[in-house]
């Protein structure tokens, strides 16, 4: 699989347009909102948590910028540090391998894992940008 070829994935590796939550919102289909939000209350259920409703099923990407992201992943500490590194893809931080937020997430979720390994494993074998070897920084920093 080829770096173009995962494009469109969250931060932690699942790919986005496969989620029933996106493919509902992208086709507003309400039918596929209900029974996503049964599933998860199934799957997903915790003590404590609130239920999943129909209406919590909106969400454009956890690339998104705005506000029509799923509850969770507008949470998710995973995402909240990759916003904060500037980063889409968690393999793409140096801190990957020794992550305990993203491997503990990647244990419930190996197929994430796979493409953040991907990400991590392409960056990690490029030569460094040009505008940061020698220790530069790039003009935005």
């Amino acid at each position: 699989m080829k770096l173009k070829k995962i494009k469109f994935t969250s931060r932690c590796g699942l790919n986005c347009k496969k989620c029933a939550a996106y493919i509902a919102t992208v086709t507003n289909n309400d039918k596929l909102r209900e029974v996503t939000a049964s599933e998860w209350n199934r799957k997903y259920s915790v003590t404590g948590r609130l239920p999943v409703t129909k209406a919590d099923i909106n969400c454009l990407g956890c690339l998104s910028l705005i506000n029509l992201i799923y509850k969770h992943c507008k949470e998710c500490g995973v995402r909240k540090c990759a916003l904060k590194k500037g980063i889409q893809n968690c393999g793409e931080c140096s801190d990957y391998n020794f992550c305990p937020k993203i491997s503990s997430l990647h244990k419930r979720i190996p197929e994430g894992k796979k493409t953040c390994d991907l990400v991590n494993e392409t960056i990690s074998s490029s030569p460094p940008s040009p505008r940061l070897r020698k220790g530069k920084q790039s003009p935005a920093d």
